[in-house]
């Protein structure tokens, strides 16, 4: 059996277009999508707010479009997704999203809008860890998702529940509904359930990943920013994810879903089982970042996975998950954002070239 094979390459505002469409080339990018169907760009918005390492770059979007069209992939389609504490259209438009999807005439497509796409229930070949269990009336997912290709659009960067997150948490917004906070007490099984489903349903998957500035501490918002100029790439969403990991500084076959999913053969998280092509000095490079928890982080994990998890239906599956739902949105855009986050913002905008470089892109 072959290796799976990350790209890495180290980048610079200059070049970084270029260096997308290289990097996309030597992932394989060709081979892994079927070029007969449409192909979903996936973005990642953690935050709707601009935050340096949360969110997809529009260097990024804009890279992978290049790269996916000069490999003959014209049918393009971005696909949004909203979270309990996101706002798709913010995050589109403070991130630069929408210039970028016009310059190239990509349609955008939401999984929360009827008239997008509908919600229809599947049943996995694979047999499921976690997910048959969490919604025992049926697992649905977008039936828009069916046949297509995507890829994913993740940056480098912890996660408070997942130790890091990448191209694998990059389905869990589009695949599950707003009720996927049912799945946190489970989330590293739930990542490999929905890994298994993307198997079964896309006709190919890919992924690019941006650590121009990377992420570590309290993600996947309120993160310390670290100039890096890496960027990966892989059809294997495991493997990306744990080059990813390794570089932060962590062992990724001690994550738990990277460990589960290289164990269930879903990809490779064994960094011995994994080629590093492009740049592969690079990705000997160990961050040593750190994994936080802040307000809103340290009272989910105290209902998520410590004793209080008996009153979970109490709190997330009644009205009363609105409570916790303004708690988190109004500490993080109303407090931390203004009081804290928006110096780094603005510090970055004007010292790191990647900030010169998001300024330099239109405003929505």
């Amino acid at each position: 059996m072959s290796k799976s094979r990350v790209a890495v390459l180290r980048t610079k505002p200059e070049s970084v277009l270029e260096d997308y469409q290289k990097l996309c080339n030597l992932a394989g990018i060709q081979q892994a999508l079927d070029p007969g169907a449409t192909t979903i760009l996936k973005d990642n918005i953690s935050w709707h707010l601009l935050f340096p390492g949360s969110n997809t770059t529009p260097w990024q979007l804009e890279g992978t479009i290049k790269g996916l069209k000069s490999a003959g992939f014209n049918d393009l389609v971005d696909v949004h997704n909203k979270t309990v504490v996101t706002i798709a259209d913010l995050g589109d438009r403070y991130n630069k999203f929408g210039p970028v999807l016009e310059k190239y005439g990509i349609p955008k497509k939401y999984n929360f809008l009827p008239e997008d796409m509908s919600w229809k229930e599947y049943k996995p070949q694979a047999e499921m860890l976690v997910l048959d269990k969490i919604f025992p009336d049926g697992i649905f997912i977008p039936d828009f998702f069916f046949g297509k290709n995507i890829v994913h659009l993740p940056t480098v960067k912890t996660h408070s529940y997942t130790v890091t997150t990448g191209a694998m948490k990059n389905a869990f917004g589009g695949l599950l509904n707003i009720n996927r906070h049912y799945t946190h007490t489970w989330i590293h099984d739930t990542l490999v359930d929905l890994l298994a489903i993307q198997k079964e349903i896309h006709s190919g998957l890919f992924a690019t990943m941006d650590g121009t500035t990377a992420g570590s501490g309290p993600g996947p918002r309120t993160l310390i920013p670290h100039k890096k100029d890496v960027i990966l790439a892989s059809d294997d969403m495991v493997a990306i994810d744990a080059v990813a990991a390794m570089m932060m500084g962590f062992d990724p076959m001690k994550i738990r879903y990277i460990a589960h999913a290289t164990e269930r053969g879903l990809g490779q998280g064994n960094p011995r089982e994994i080629e590093i092509v492009g740049m592969p000095e690079v990705a000997e490079e160990r961050w040593n970042f750190d994994v936080g928890v802040n307000l809103g982080t340290g009272v989910g994990m105290l209902l998520w996975r410590s004793p209080l998890k008996v009153f979970q239906k109490l709190f997330f599956h009644t009205p009363m998950v609105k409570i916790f739902i303004f708690a988190s949105e109004y500490y993080h855009d109303h407090f931390w954002y203004p009081v804290k986050g928006k110096k780094v913002v603005d510090q970055w905008k004007k010292e790191s070239p990647w900030g010169e470089l998001f300024e330099a892109y239109p405003e929505a």
